[in-house]
């Protein structure tokens, strides 16, 4: 038997030496004998090679810089080669909706929209949405018996268009009523974009308005003597009380009316918007009164309106003398605020610069503006083309045998940009082809009188359109309201819409009318809407002006049978 084998030694005997350790390649030894078999530098490049992959192989962590160091040897190394290799110039797409490309859908769309006959009865269909609850009708109650003892006169200037000023109107009348103040029929600012000198009566039948309110308001024409000579007949020297936009009621009675009793007469200059909305039930009636009952148009300007609604119905014979009204604002001043580009090139880009310097001189050329056309367009604020509300209206379902009678100032480069409108629409008029050049002389240099001939034929038209907003089409949806059982039967396009359907190279007819057809249907659900505490009952006189038909009473107005 062997002897037992120990392998922790307990005395001074050698033991045996465990295995040597490998080397850690490739990490080299200092100070190791010569002749060892490694490899010795002889040069002195070799030398101060060996020197640099030592200090390297010592230094593991500056491998870690090594795609740094190649990269910045790269970098170097361009830089000393000439490249001819030319790059090319890429160009992003502008995004969609943000160009004008309306001219180039309607080239493409009109075959197809031509040969869809499947919209003659468009009219007849147009307003469908059932009425929630029944319909409503006008209430606006009058007082009987005299007026106490006026505790003064009010004179407010209005300034702006033909709906601005009337927004004066209806609110200095239910100012005039909350303070039992005696109102003087309001001063028209002249202004340097609408340019029209006209006066209250030459718009208004002031006899009218005057004895309408007479129970309610007590309204002059003028001032009386006495108070002028206070005065020296000059106005200015009346003392002007400033009043904040959308001031409430309860200002008036707290700070205008002390004054009141004391003068005995203020004058409020300038009077636009300077009455909230947001009003108790006295005042509101008073607006309604005025603005719905009070304000009928002189009788020359209803006269010849008149007359061109009649010629509209005569020439929609074909549709149970039904017509379309669209309100365009496609002047040269709309068009240059607007700050929209379309397809006019440079000529276009000179008219608006000259347009934008005339009407609003420095505002758009300040420091440090920035405008962005196509920003604008994506956002729904470029006003529609005579084309966009063409292709509109093709897509709602109205054919060319549609009667349209188009509201408008002068329209902007007119002989290019209605074109394509009268291609789809042949029967489109306007109030200088319905009336004769004798008829509309005595209005052809006042642009207020001239509105107020497109309001009344707009009022009285199936369909209105509105493509811009404004104070115009607001003060209509309202007006149509009131007459029409609370439904304004307007169409309200969605503008940032239209604006990537028109942009969209590759839509068809079918699913371009489908959207249209969607938004008409959404312009019909929205056509009764009541008023919230913030609206105008300009716009949304239910329910303040206007009261619910209920089942009993609409039994009660059908005829016997």
């Amino acid at each position: 038997m062997h002897p037992a084998y120990n392998r922790i030694s307990s005395s001074g005997h050698n033991s045996p030496s465990p295995p040597p350790s490998p080397l850690r390649s490739p990490r080299l030894r200092h100070g190791r004998a010569k002749g060892s078999g490694k490899f010795q530098p002889k040069t002195l490049a070799q030398r101060l090679a060996w020197i640099l992959l030592s200090v390297l192989l010592r230094r593991q962590g500056v491998f870690l810089f090594a795609p740094l160091i190649y990269i910045s040897g790269m970098l170097l190394y361009m830089g000393t080669v000439s490249l001819d290799v030319v790059v090319p110039d890429i160009k992003s797409r502008p995004p969609p909706g943000s160009v004008y490309r309306s001219p180039q859908l309607y080239l493409k769309l009109r075959p197809e929209m031509d040969a869809d006959n499947f919209s003659a009865d468009a009219l007849a269909t147009v307003w469908k949405h059932p009425y929630k609850g029944g319909e409503w009708r006008p209430c606006i109650t009058k007082s009987e018996g005299g007026l106490p003892e006026s505790n003064g006169y009010i004179y407010v200037e209005a300034n702006g268009g033909l709906n601005q000023q009337r927004t004066s109107i209806g609110n200095a009348v239910a100012v005039a009523g909350y303070l039992n103040a005696t109102l003087v029929i309001p001063n028209f600012h002249y202004h340097s974009i609408w340019r029209d000198p006209s006066k209250f009566k030459d718009i208004y039948d002031e006899e009218y308005f005057i004895d309408t309110l007479k129970n309610d308001v007590r309204v002059v024409s003028k001032l009386p003597e006495f108070i002028m000579e206070r005065f020296d007949h000059n106005m200015s020297n009346v003392y002007n009380f400033k009043v904040k936009a959308w001031s409430s009621i309860r200002y008036y009675r707290d700070s205008v009316l002390p004054r009141l009793l004391e003068e005995q007469f203020i004058r409020i200059s300038p009077f636009a918007n300077r009455l909230s909305f947001d009003a108790p039930p006295a005042v509101q009636r008073l607006r309604c009164l005025a603005n719905y009952e009070a304000l009928k148009f002189s009788n020359p300007i209803s006269t010849l309106a008149e007359n061109l609604v009649a010629r509209m119905k005569e020439r929609s014979a074909h549709n149970n003398g039904k017509y379309i009204a669209v309100h365009l604002r496609f002047e040269e001043d709309m068009v240059a605020f607007s700050c929209c580009i379309f397809d006019g090139g440079e000529q276009e880009i000179t008219d608006m610069n000259a347009a934008r310097e005339r009407g609003w001189r420095g505002k758009f050329t300040k420091p440090g503006r920035v405008i962005r056309p196509g920003s604008i367009r994506i956002n729904g604020k470029c006003p529609l083309t005579p084309l966009e509300v063409g292709l509109m209206l093709r897509g709602m379902g109205f054919d060319n045998s549609t009667s349209i009678y188009l509201a408008s100032g002068k329209i902007y480069n007119a002989e290019k940009t209605m074109a394509p409108l009268l291609e789809m629409f042949p029967l489109l008029q306007t109030k200088d082809m319905l009336a004769s050049a004798e008829e509309l002389a005595p209005f052809k240099n006042y642009s207020s009188r001239m509105a107020a001939i497109d309001y009344t034929v707009c009022l009285h038209s199936e369909v209105f359109v509105t493509t811009q907003g404004g104070n115009f089409p607001h003060f209509l949806m309202g007006h149509r309201r009131y007459l029409y059982g609370g439904h304004s039967k307007t169409i309200r396009p969605d503008k940032r819409k239209l604006a990537l359907l028109f942009d969209n190279p590759n839509i068809g007819w079918k699913t371009f009318k489908r959207q249209m057809l969607n938004m008409r249907g959404h312009s019909d659900s929205k056509g009764i809407e009541l008023k919230r505490p913030n609206d105008s009952i300009y716009t949304f006189p239910c329910p303040d002006c206007m009261c619910r038909v209920n089942k009993t009473e609409e039994v009660k107005s059908q005829p016997a049978t």
